[in-house]
């Protein structure tokens, strides 16, 4: 198994990508949990999400916490919730090994999580010009102003 190694800088920003499990597209008709994960989360955790898309069945976002060690934990808080929220409907049907049975391990997300570390303001750009096509790009809305699942729209 690949060792994969984070850098823990405080100060900095990070990008995240979360996946739903096989892909699951789960996401946006639960964006009342997903949000209601985040909220709690911030109870627990001081951080900033500079800015978010949801999809369908992923999630990206630009998180900047207070102390830069906290931030699997927040991700794994913000799975967690969502997670031991979310109806029997959404779990993957699939068949689990008896240690994962007997832990009431939900198969809702991907276990990884994608993370990269933004290091200067070019970097943040090419992240946030990213996340703002992402809908366009799979065919969900013709602009990001069109999807509602976003901190991109333009205010009223």
């Amino acid at each position: 198994m690949a060792n994969y190694r984070r850098i823990f800088e405080d100060g900095y920003s990070y990008y995240i990508t979360m996946v739903t499990h096989r892909r699951k597209p789960i996401l946006v008709e639960n964006i009342a949990l997903l949000r209601e994960s985040f909220r709690q989360s911030k109870k627990v955790f001081d951080y900033r999400i500079e800015e978010i898309v949801v999809l369908p069945d992923h999630l990206h976002m630009i998180i900047t916490p207070a102390v830069s060690v906290e931030y699997p934990k927040i991700i794994g808080y913000v799975k967690a919730y969502f997670s031991r929220h979310c109806d029997e409907k959404y779990f993957a049907e699939e068949t689990q090994s008896f240690s994962r049975y007997q832990r009431r391990h939900k198969p809702i997300w991907q276990k990884r999580y994608y993370e990269h570390t933004i290091r200067n303001e070019k970097d943040m750009w090419e992240k946030i010009n990213y996340m703002q096509n992402n809908p366009v790009k799979h065919g969900l809305a013709e602009t990001i102003e069109d999807w509602k699942y976003s901190s991109f729209q333009k205010p009223a």
